[in-house]
């Protein structure tokens, strides 16, 4: 079982991979970027042989999980002679912190690659305040 991992992000916030736990099946940890602006946080997640249509992202509380299976790639009338390509699913999670708007996270799958953007709420983006006089 893995640990929890923390990643920094600007404004002092912080966002954590959650532990994965044993599980029967073949399960794959997916390699995944993470990149900030100033009013995204935006995760790249590589699942290479899962289809947009078996990608599941699902928010509780704090809990972003995302999973994907791979699906065999032989027909029924075809018998395998040599197989390398591994056949299980995809599993990662991650805490989200408060900075992030839950309501209006987007999600799109394309070549085996999950792009999810997660917009920070009005009240995380940075900005200047104007000085008054008087």
């Amino acid at each position: 079982m893995a640990g929890r991992q923390e990643i920094s992000l600007k404004g002092n916030s912080k966002m954590t991979t959650a532990p994965i736990h044993e599980a029967p099946d073949l399960v794959f940890k997916p390699a995944v970027d993470i990149v900030e602006s100033d009013r995204d946080i935006i995760l790249l997640v590589d699942m290479p042989g899962v289809a947009a249509d078996s990608v599941t992202v699902d928010l509780r509380d704090d809990l972003l999980t995302i999973s994907g299976s791979v699906r065999p790639w032989e027909g029924a009338e075809e018998s395998d002679i040599l197989v390398e390509f591994e056949i299980g699913r995809y599993f990662r999670q991650f805490n989200l912190p408060n900075a992030v708007d839950r309501d209006k996270i987007d999600a799109r799958c394309t070549d085996g690659t999950l792009r999810l953007v997660l917009p920070k709420a009005d009240k995380a983006w940075p900005r200047q305040i104007a000085v008054k006089t008087g």
